[in-house]
């Protein structure tokens, strides 16, 4: 059986003038994620980013270190527009700190979910480009593969949320505890894509364990 890894990218700017790169600490994030790669001399067999710099950021700092062959882009796995939702919602959301950010942008990516408000991107059309995107990598995930993704986290919550439930419900509750940087392993055999490992931050010490 072939597997995927989906990879959150690490720590992204929050509060600077570029949200879409990583921070000093999402680089030791993506670095210490690579290292732990080379010391298990583990590498993917076939790599994957989405099309946000963030993303790519982490996939070089990681891939670089066990020497890997580059990735392909598929923007299908990028993040949904969380500064565009909440904004739609309370337009001074920017302006807030963190916590109060985060606090309006769950409030918002429920009336995104349900439909209700004006949004660039609807939650239906988040949910088929990230399945599609999905099943791409599914395709190259057979017997012995090992496909990395290097993506966000709500990209991964929707495709755990459809792995277990079939459906989206699980969406917000997993969206809420992906770890910057962390790993989440999907086997791909003859029954189909089952959860291995969700989260998984060992490689990380305490002090690079961040959710936003």
């Amino acid at each position: 059986m072939g597997s995927i890894h989906l990879i959150r990218h690490g720590q992204a700017s929050f509060g600077a003038e570029n949200y879409d790169q990583l921070s000093t600490l999402g680089y030791s994030q993506a670095v210490a994620l690579g290292n732990a790669w080379e010391a298990g001399a583990w590498e993917p067999t076939y790599s994957l980013a989405g099309s946000l710099q963030r993303h790519a950021q982490t996939a070089i700092s990681a891939l670089d270190i066990v020497e890997g062959d580059g990735y392909d882009v598929d923007g299908g796995w990028d993040e949904y527009d969380h500064i565009g939702i909440a904004s739609a919602v309370n337009p001074d959301s920017s302006a807030l700190d963190a916590r109060g950010f985060q606090a309006v942008l769950n409030k918002a990516l429920t009336a995104w979910r349900r439909g209700e408000g004006d949004f660039d991107e609807s939650f239906d059309d988040f949910r088929s480009r990230v399945l599609g995107a999905f099943d791409a990598a599914l395709a190259q995930a057979g017997k012995g593969q090992r496909v990395a993704v290097f993506t966000s986290g709500g990209p991964i919550a929707l495709v755990l949320s459809h792995v277990l439930s079939g459906s989206d419900e699980l969406f917000q509750s997993i969206n809420d505890v992906i770890i910057n940087a962390s790993l989440t392993t999907i086997i791909n055999g003859s029954t189909g894509p089952r959860l291995l490992s969700f989260n998984e931050h060992t490689h990380l010490p305490p002090d690079l364990v961040t959710f936003r």
